[in-house]
C-alpha cells in the first residue's frame, strides 16, 4: 500500500472524470443544459471574482450570450467596452447595464465585417488605459451569400478577419495591462469540418450558410491556436464553445432544431457562463491556445478525418494576413 494517498479521493476524482467524458461523448448529454447542469453540480464550480478595476472588451453584446456575459461581468465590477454594429441597440444596451450595475458601459461602433469599421474602432479602443479582456462573441449563421466591401464573403470576414485584425490592433495594449486574456466564442459545429485554407471562404457558387458558417469556427480555434504559438508573451488565447444554447441566433437561423431541442437548450447564461469564467477566473492564465467547455479542456476534433495539422493552420494564418493587408492597400471608396 502506498503510503500518504488518499484513494478515496482518487476514485472520487476518477468516477467524476468518468462521467464527464461519457457525457462528452454522447454529445447531446455534453452539449445540452444536461451537461451544465451535471458538471457545474459535480465540480462544485467555485464564484467568480471581483472584477472591479478590469476593463472588459465584448462584441455581440446586444442579444442571446454576448448580452448574457455582459450582464455577468457587469454584475462582478468590470467596467465594460461595447462593440456593436447597431448603434441604436448597442446604446441602448449599454445604458441598460449601467443602470442594473452602476457601473462603466462604454460603446464603440463597428461592423465587424468591414475591415475598414474594424480599423477605425480598434484605434479608437486603443486610447484605453488597459484592456484586461477582449472577447470576440459577435457572429451569425447567414444563409444567403452576401459580400462585404472589400470583396470578402461576410461569414468568413465578420467571424475571422475582422477579429483577426482587431486582436492584432489590440494586442500591444493588452500585453501592456498584464495578464490579458483574447477569448473566441466558437461553436460545436465546428466539428463537422476539417480546416481547408483554400475553401475556407466559400464563394457565391458552392455557398450553403450552415458550412460556411462551421468553415468559420473551425477558422477560429485554428487561430486561436496559433496566437498562442506566436504571440506567447502578449496574452493568453483561448476559444469557447457554449454548447447547444436557446439564443435569438439559433431561433432565426436554425429554427427547425430550437423548435425539437428546446427543452434540453442551455438559457443563455448557462452558454456563456464559460467564456465569463475565462475572462474573470486565474485558471486560464496557466494555458493558453486551449478550446474550452464547461470550465474545462476539450478536445477540437470529435472524428480523425477533421484532424487540423500545423501546415495547415500556418496556411490560414497567411492567408489571413494577406487578406487583410490587400484590403488595407485598397480602401474602399
Amino acid at each position: 500500500m502506498i503510503v500518504g494517498v488518499d484513494w478515496s479521493q482518487q476514485l472520487f476524482r476518477l468516477g467524476r472524470r468518468s462521467v464527464d467524458l461519457a457525457m462528452e461523448a454522447s454529445v447531446v448529454g455534453s452539449f445540452t443544459k444536461i451537461g451544465y447542469n451535471v458538471r457545474s453540480r459535480m465540480y462544485e464550480w467555485d464564484a467568480l471574482p471581483d472584477m472591479t478595476g478590469r476593463t472588459v472588451v465584448i462584441t455581440g453584446a446586444t442579444s442571446g450570450l454576448g448580452r448574457a456575459a455582459a450582464d455577468e461581468l457587469g454584475a462582478f465590477g468590470a467596467e465594460l467596452i461595447l462593440v456593436g454594429r447597431d448603434k441604436r441597440r448597442t446604446q441602448a444596451t449599454a445604458m441598460a447595464l449601467a443602470k442594473k450595475h452602476g457601473g462603466s458601459v462604454q460603446v464603440v461602433i463597428a461592423d465587424l465585417g468591414e475591415l475598414e469599421s474594424v480599423r477605425a474602432a480598434s484605434a479608437e479602443m486603443a486610447q484605453l488605459t488597459r484592456i484586461d479582456a477582449l472577447i470576440h462573441n459577435a457572429g451569425a449563421l447567414t444563409n444567403t451569400y452576401e459580400v462585404t466591401s472589400d470583396g470578402f464573403e461576410r461569414t468568413f470576414a465578420t467571424q475571422v478577419l475582422g477579429p483577426f485584425a482587431m486582436t492584432r490592433e489590440l494586442l500591444p495594449i493588452i500585453q501592456r495591462t498584464g495578464d490579458g486574456r483574447v477569448i473566441t466564442m466558437t461553436s460545436g459545429g465546428m466539428y463537422a469540418e476539417k480546416l481547408d485554407p483554400k475553401t475556407v471562404m466559400m464563394d457565391r457558387e458552392n455557398y450553403d450558410g450552415l458550412h460556411a458558417y462551421a468553415r468559420a469556427k473551425r477558422a477560429q480555434v485554428a487561430l486561436n491556436e496559433e496566437w498562442a504559438l506566436r504571440e506567447p508573451s502578449a496574452a493568453v488565447f483561448h476559444a469557447v464553445h457554449p454548447g447547444w444554447a436557446d439564443t435569438p441566433g439559433v431561433q432565426d437561423s436554425l429554427p427547425r432544431f430550437n423548435r425539437v431541442m428546446r427543452p434540453l437548450l442551455r438559457d443563455s447564461y448557462q452558454g456563456a457562463d464559460t467564456m465569463v469564467w475565462l475572462a474573470a477566473a486565474d485558471e486560464p492564465l496557466r494555458s493558453s491556445g486551449v478550446l474550452w467547455l464547461d470550465r474545462h479542456p476539450r478536445h477540437t476534433n470529435k472524428v480523425p478525418w477533421t484532424m487540423t495539422g500545423p501546415e495547415q493552420s500556418a496556411e490560414l494564418w497567411a492567408l489571413v494576413e494577406q487578406l487583410i493587408a490587400a484590403a488595407g492597400s485598397h480602401p474602399a471608396s
